[in-house]
């Protein structure tokens, strides 16, 4: 009994040192902690992991509007090369934006509609330079609503459209977002031509109107029908003569909604389509 006594004394007084002080806590926390990763892990989840954003919420789109100013603008221009290397929609790949598509065509937007407003005074003073009320620039903000609509259903309507058949027919080498900047970007030539189409010239408008509808029909068949040619059935390539008569319709639209308007004495030759009632 004494013997004990002196030897727990000896270990008193050989000092801290000699304890080590182990905590089982945290090694039974990391183990259930793993255990339960490896039980949702096999109902095909980890819960205890960081957790992604849901398509509903704004962190999921930060990435494609994280994009800067000098790569949109390249974007935009190379629509109208296509001899350019970034011509087809390769370019956007891995890092399709939205920014740029979205500006793109709210720009155009705001282009048609005040193009359309100033093209209209022009013509209703050139149609009588001696009443000063002519040459006041008003707005028919029906044109904004009606460029709205247009505007933002073709551009991101179609490409959503043509996303989701696509999925259904088992074409799935294109994201929604590439689909969205392909459209988006190819709009872009639409903005010089609604500034240009200010000339009270039916001609001129009528020409600077193909011109757009070919630029941007071309990178859009250019980009859209290699996409359609992946497809087991052949059939499917036909979707780009629907696209092309889109396209035809879009382009009409925009010349005679906002771009019909004329003085009482046309200048050059007489415009093959009339102007909509109402709206010259």
């Amino acid at each position: 009994m004494a013997y004990v006594q002196i030897e727990a004394d000896e270990r008193m007084e050989e000092g801290p040192e000699r304890l080590q002080f182990q905590s089982f806590l945290g090694t039974d926390a990391r183990a259930a902690t793993a255990a339960n990763q490896g039980s949702n892990a096999s109902r095909g989840y980890i819960s205890d992991g960081p957790k992604r954003s849901g398509f509903w919420q704004l962190e999921y789109y930060q990435p494609y509007f994280d994009v800067d100013t000098k790569t949109v603008i390249r974007r935009c221009y190379t629509t109208l090369l296509p001899h350019s290397p970034n011509y087809l929609s390769a370019h956007l790949t891995p890092s399709a934006d939205l920014y740029g598509p979205f500006w793109t065509l709210t720009t155009l937007i705001f282009a048609l509609f005040v193009c359309s407003s100033l093209a209209s005074s022009i013509a209703a003073w050139l149609s009588n330079p001696t009443d000063a009320s002519a040459a006041i620039l008003e707005y028919d903000f029906g044109l904004l609503s009606t460029a709205v609509g247009l505007v933002y259903s073709y551009g991101i309507g179609v490409p959503v459209l043509l996303w989701l058949a696509l999925r259904y027919l088992g074409v799935g080498e294109w994201s929604v977002v590439e689909a969205v900047a392909v459209w988006g970007y190819g709009q872009f030539v639409w903005i010089p031509v609604a500034l240009l189409c200010v000339i009270p010239v039916p001609i001129v408008r009528w020409v600077l109107v193909g011109l757009a509808f070919l630029a941007s029909g071309w990178y859009l068949v250019a980009n859209v029908y290699p996409i359609l040619a992946t497809a087991d059935a052949k059939p499917v390539r036909l979707i780009i003569i629907l696209l092309a008569a889109l396209h035809a319709a879009i382009a009409l639209c925009f010349k005679i909604l906002f771009f019909s308007y004329y003085v009482i004495s046309e200048v050059g030759p007489k415009d093959p389509i009339p102007p909509v009632e109402g709206i010259a």
